[in-house]
C-alpha cells in the first residue's frame, strides 16, 4: 500500500463518508481511495464550489467536512471558499496534493501553507511514509477538536512512496474525538450570572453560533422560562428557538421593529457563543445605554472582543445555561420578567417578517416587462415552500429578502455563509446541505450576480438529481453597489447589466425553470413542488431595483 492508498483508507475510517472535489492528478489516487474505502465522491465543478459544498455539508450534518483538490491552481481556485469556512470556525479538511521538494522548478509551485495561513486555514503536511497516519490523524483532530479549516498538503513523492507498515484492517471506523464540553464556569462565575438574571426585569438573551453547536435550545429555553428572558439568535443561529412564542428570532440587521424594540428596551443582554458583533447588535444601538450584559463562550479571546461587557464567564452555553438554572432553582426564583401578556400578545401579531406591513409598489416596468416586489415574491413561496426547507443564501442586495421572510424549521434550516461576505458561494452552499439533508427541500436563494458566477454548478446540482429550488432574485445589478453609490451620483455602468434570461441558462443545464414578473407566474413553482421534484429548479425573479435593502445601511457602515 503506497502512501495515498492508506490516507486515504485512513481519512474513510475517521468518518469521511462523503467527500467532495475536483479531481486532478496530484488528488488522483488518494479521491480513489476514498471512494475504494467507502466513501462517496461528489464532483463539483470548480474547486471553489467543491470546498463550499464541503463546508455547508459539515454545517448541516455537524460532522467533519472533507474535500480534495488538486495542487497550485486546484488550491488557489478553492481559496474564497476557505476564509469563509475559516471565518465560520467550520471543521473542514482540504487535502490538497503538493509538489515535491525536489520539484523546485514545477509550475505548479506555490507557497501553499503560507496561502492556508492567510486565510485562517491551518496548514498541515503528510511529512514521510513513516509519519503518514500520524499526520492524518494530527489534522483530523485539530479541525474537529478545534473547530478549525485545515489543508493537508500530500506532496507527490510521498504520495506515491510505500507505507512501511500498512494500518492494522482490524481496527474499527474511528472518528475523531467530537469537542468536549468545557468545565462550567467556576460557581462564584455562575452565582454572578445569577445575581444578574434575578436582578433583571427584561431580559433578554442573544444566542449565537456557539450555542447552535453545543445544543443549547432546551438548556437555554428551561433558563429563559426561569427568569424570564426573551430569546433571540444572530443570524447563522436562526431556527434555534422556532416554536417559542417569546421568541424574537433574529437580533441585528434582520430584526424585525417589535424585535428590535424590545431588545432595545432589555435591561440585561446575555449573549450566549455570541460575539455581540456589528451585526447582531447594529453597531450598538440594539444594546440600551443602561442595560448590563453578559457574555458567555468557550474562547477566552471572544469576551469583550466587539463590545465591553460587565460580566464574561468561559464554558459551554448548554452546560452555563444549565448551572444557572440550578442555582436560580436553588434559590428558588422565578420570574415572569420579559415573559408578560402584553409580550407574547405583540409577537403573536407583530412577530414575524411576514406580519410587518408594507406599502408595496406597482409592479415597477424594467423596459422588458413588470417586476415583482421581493417581499411579495419571498412571502409568497414562504406560504408555497414544505416547512421541512433548508433555505441557503448567497451575499448581496437581496440577502435578507430569504433569510428574513423565509421561515426555517430549526437551527438546521439556514446555511448563512456570510463570514467572509463573499458574493457566488450561495449555489455551492445549497448543494452541500442538500446532499447532507436529502429529506429536506433546499432552496438556494442567490442575486443574479452570485448565480452568474456559480452556475457550473447546476451541472452538479442536476447530475445529482437534487430537488434544488434556486431562486434568483434578479434586478440586473450589483444592487448593493447601486443603492450605495447610486445617491451620491456615480456613474453605475460598471454594476448594471442588460437582460439575460437565467430561465433559459437553467433549461440548458437541464433545470427545470420559470420566469417569474408577478405573483401570478409562481404558478409554475407549484406544479414543479407537486413533485416529482428529481431535477433542481431555476426560478428568474425579475425584482424591482427601485429601494434599497434597509439592512445595507448597516453593512456598509462596516466596510
Amino acid at each position: 500500500m503506497n502512501v495515498a492508498e492508506a490516507v486515504g483508507q485512513t481519512l474513510a475510517r475517521f468518518g469521511a463518508g462523503t467527500v467532495f472535489g475536483v479531481v486532478g492528478s496530484g488528488n488522483f489516487h488518494v479521491t480513489n481511495a476514498l471512494a475504494a474505502n467507502g466513501a462517496r465522491f461528489v464532483a463539483a465543478r470548480h474547486e471553489g464550489g467543491a470546498v463550499t459544498m464541503a463546508d455547508a455539508y459539515a454545517r448541516v450534518s455537524r460532522g467533519l467536512g472533507v474535500v480534495t483538490v488538486h495542487q497550485g491552481p486546484g488550491l488557489t481556485n478553492a481559496v474564497t471558499g476557505m476564509a469563509e469556512a475559516a471565518k465560520s470556525r467550520t471543521p473542514l479538511l482540504v487535502v490538497a496534493g503538493e509538489v515535491a521538494a525536489a520539484a523546485v522548478r514545477s509550475n505548479f509551485r506555490v507557497d501553499q501553507a503560507a496561502i492556508a495561513a492567510a486565510v485562517g486555514a491551518v496548514p498541515e503536511r503528510v511529512h514521510s511514509p513513516q509519519t503518514a497516519l500520524a499526520d492524518v490523524a494530527r489534522a483530523c483532530r485539530t479541525a474537529v477538536a478545534e473547530r478549525r479549516t485545515v489543508l493537508l498538503g500530500l506532496p507527490l513523492d510521498v504520495q506515491a512512496a510505500d507505507l512501511p507498515d500498512p494500518p492494522a484492517r482490524t481496527s474499527p471506523r474511528a472518528r475523531p474525538g467530537r469537542v468536549p464540553a468545557l468545565p462550567v464556569p467556576p460557581p462564584a462565575a455562575i452565582a454572578g450570572l445569577a445575581d444578574a438574571l434575578q436582578a433583571a426585569r427584561r431580559p433578554v438573551f442573544v444566542a449565537g453560533r456557539g450555542a447552535r453547536l453545543s445544543g443549547a435550545r432546551d438548556a437555554l429555553a428551561e433558563l429563559a422560562g426561569r427568569c424570564g428572558a426573551l430569546p433571540a439568535t444572530s443570524a447563522v443561529a436562526r431556527g434555534l428557538f422556532a416554536g417559542d412564542p417569546f421568541a424574537l428570532d433574529v437580533s441585528g440587521g434582520f430584526a424585525t421593529p417589535a424585535a428590535a424594540e424590545l431588545i432595545r428596551g432589555a435591561d440585561l443582554v446575555v449573549a450566549w457563543g455570541c460575539s455581540l458583533n456589528m451585526w447582531t447588535t447594529r453597531h450598538g444601538a440594539l444594546i440600551g445605554r443602561d442595560a448590563a450584559v453578559v457574555q458567555v463562550d468557550v474562547d477566552a479571546h471572544a469576551l469583550g472582543a466587539h463590545r465591553p461587557v460587565d460580566l464574561g464567564l468561559i464554558g459551554d452555553a448548554a452546560e452555563t445555561a444549565r448551572a444557572a438554572s440550578a442555582e436560580l432553582g436553588a434559590r428558588g426564583h422565578r420570574a415572569t420578567g420579559y415573559r408578560t401578556p402584553e409580550v407574547a400578545e405583540r409577537l403573536a401579531r407583530e412577530g414575524r417578517w411576514q406580519d410587518v406591513p408594507y406599502d408595496e409598489h406597482p409592479c415597477e416596468d424594467g423596459g422588458d416587462g413588470p417586476r415583482i416586489d421581493p417581499r411579495t415574491l419571498t412571502i409568497a413561496l414562504d406560504g408555497m415552500l414544505p416547512r421541512e426547507r433548508t433555505v441557503a443564501v448567497d451575499s448581496g442586495n437581496f440577502m435578507g429578502y430569504p433569510a428574513m421572510f423565509l421561515d426555517v424549521p430549526d437551527d438546521d434550516g439556514l446555511v448563512f455563509t456570510q463570514a467572509f461576505q463573499s458574493v457566488g458561494l450561495g449555489l455551492a452552499s445549497a448543494i452541500g446541505a442538500a446532499v447532507a439533508r436529502p429529506d429536506r427541500l433546499t432552496v438556494a436563494a442567490l442575486g443574479d450576480g452570485g448565480a452568474l458566477m456559480s452556475v457550473a454548478e447546476l451541472e452538479t446540482a442536476v447530475r445529482l438529481g437534487l430537488g434544488l429550488l434556486v431562486l434568483v432574485y434578479d434586478d440586473e445589478a450589483y444592487g448593493a453597489e447601486v443603492h450605495h453609490f447610486g445617491p451620491g451620483g456615480h456613474p453605475l455602468d460598471a454594476v448594471t447589466f442588460p437582460p439575460a434570461d437565467l430561465a433559459a441558462i437553467g433549461r440548458g443545464f437541464g433545470c427545470a425553470a420559470a420566469t417569474v414578473r408577478t405573483a401570478d407566474d409562481l404558478a409554475a413553482v407549484a406544479g414543479w413542488l407537486a413533485g416529482p421534484r428529481d431535477r433542481p429548479m431555476v426560478v428568474d425573479a425579475k425584482v424591482t431595483r427601485r429601494c434599497p435593502s434597509w439592512w445595507l445601511e448597516e453593512a456598509f457602515r462596516g466596510h
